[in-house]
């Protein structure tokens, strides 16, 4: 088999990374550092600036620095005291925030929160211009004779402002990013957004029609539980190319697996080898949740569990499902051309030497509506826009994949004529409208 055109093997998940996006002590504390290595090559320049001045005899120059740092000490008193507290207030207030969103959408949403850029960058300056407002505060003499003072903390002060205009203006933009992740509309166009990415970037290998061979072997997962991330493709074509078989994911990206959990099956003919467990070690990366690598479920599941908060007895809110359903078909409006099921690796050669296993047609459309069509019985602009969702979907795939659409479509309408009495609503509520009920 050839690599095929528009073959692209998928990039590695870097632990480390993903380690840092989801951690929110790497930015301050990175700045922190820095902060303090500015603060001595500008402590050491203010003393540079002195012992020239000093030395060319212009000692009311000096004067002028010690008067200009004095009126501006006050501020950096200020700073320090209060910025500490304004730290503290900003973000007690922004957490509460983000759990009532959790609360209404989905905890899925606090990830957006985490990995936010603005959010670790406000974070990371605030506390850098605490930290060098108390060292600048440290670089103050007592001395105020131009002729005998040692250094003037006058380009300490100047950054010590500069960074506290920095922090008023990411201070605006945080405030604006948070209330953003507090509507509906932002979250789920960055949900969309980011599986819009994934489908963009997933594999497009086929198998050509060519079989596997007889399964010889399998292979158990060996580490700490949890959610399959990625696996490393490259690491897993080579090993199996170097032992001449086929190996196959058995597990999806998704999926939860613990110690012992069939990850590989082995397959070749006898004279093929099962790769050493060295030739394994770190194929597959495992965490606490799942993410948007390789995954194409994902933003799927999370529009989903948000448009089931909003139609809870509990919440009940039809608007905020319909938007969900808008980028629901929007979504599978996007996977619908794409060949999905199972994806083959490709060696140098162009031998297939991996199967991955990613869902197929079936299962997003089931995913896509069957939870939603449940509780969306009984609130007609719900269950008007699954219909126009499905129309539109029905008049854009090719015909091998209008079963599930067709299927689902059937089964809503008879959940409607069961549920709803009179004729007139049950047609009211079976009229497909992308509103729902414009």
């Amino acid at each position: 088999m050839s690599k095929g055109k528009g073959y692209r093997r998928p990039r590695a998940l870097s632990p480390l990374r993903e380690h840092l996006r989801d951690t929110f002590w790497f930015a301050p504390t990175a700045a922190m550092v820095l902060i303090f290595a500015l603060w001595v090559g500008t402590n050491d320049a203010d003393s540079a600036i002195v012992q020239a001045l000093q030395d060319h005899q212009e000692f009311d120059a000096v004067d002028d620095l010690i008067r200009i740092v004095n009126d501006a000490k006050p501020v950096i008193n200020t700073v320090s005291s209060a910025m500490m507290t304004f730290i503290g207030v900003v973000f007690s207030i922004s957490l509460v925030a983000v759990q009532m969103a959790s609360g209404q959408f989905t905890p899925r949403v606090v990830r957006i929160f985490v990995r936010s850029r603005i959010t670790k960058l406000t974070f990371a300056v605030f506390l850098a211009t605490f930290t060098l407002s108390l060292l600048v505060l440290t670089s103050f003499e007592s001395e105020t004779d131009p002729r005998l003072v040692t250094t003037v903390p006058f380009l300490q002060t100047v950054l010590t402002l500069l960074l506290v205009a920095l922090s008023l203006f990411l201070f605006i933009a945080y405030v604006n990013s948070t209330l953003r992740l507090m509507r509906v509309g932002h979250v789920v166009d960055r949900i969309t957004g980011e599986a819009l990415r994934v489908v963009d970037k997933m594999p497009r290998g086929d198998l050509g029609g060519t079989g596997l061979g007889p399964e010889i072997a399998r292979v158990g997962y060996s580490g700490q539980g949890g959610v399959l991330r990625d696996v490393n493709i490259a690491r897993l074509v080579r090993a199996a190319q170097r032992q001449g078989v086929v190996l196959r994911l058995i597990p999806r990206i998704g999926d939860f697996v613990v110690p012992g959990t069939p990850l590989l099956s082995v397959h070749g003919s006898d004279e093929g080898k099962v790769p050493s467990r060295g030739a394994l070690r770190y194929t597959a990366s495992v965490g606490v949740e799942r993410t948007f690598h390789q995954d194409l479920g994902f933003g799927l599941r999370q529009l989903s569990d948000i448009a089931l908060r909003a139609l809870s007895p509990a919440v009940n809110d039809p608007t905020t499902a319909v938007q969900c359903l808008d980028r629901i078909v929007q979504l599978l409006t996007a996977l619908a051309p794409r060949p999905l099921g199972a994806v083959g690796h490709p060696d140098g050669k162009g031998e297939v030497r991996l199967v991955q296993d990613v869902p197929d047609w079936a299962d997003l459309v089931d995913l896509a509506f069957a939870e939603i069509r449940l509780c969306a019985v009984g609130n007609p602009q719900v269950t008007r826009r699954i219909m126009a969702g499905l129309d539109d979907l029905l008049g854009l795939v090719p015909e091998p994949r209008r079963e599930p659409l067709l299927r689902h479509r059937e089964l809503l309408a008879q959940a409607v004529e069961l549920t709803v009495p009179e004729a007139a609503e049950r047609a009211f509520a079976l009229e497909p409208d992308r509103q729902g009920i414009g």
